[in-house]
């Protein structure tokens, strides 16, 4: 089940008829960040620095 051409052309042109273009900078920056967030919840030892010794 891929997304071909012209299925993600429908699904942009829909996205901006629901939401205005206004609007899908702010959602595409909430989504980011969300996706971030989950992706450091996964790997809480990436951010914690170990001590060199």
């Amino acid at each position: 089940m891929g997304l071909e051409g012209p299925t993600v052309l429908i699904i942009f042109v829909i996205v901006l008829l629901l939401f205005g273009g206004k609007k899908i900078p702010e959602l595409m920056k909430g989504l980011g960040k969300g996706v971030k967030e989950f992706k450091d919840s996964q790997n809480p030892d990436k951010d914690e620095e170990k001590p060199k010794v």
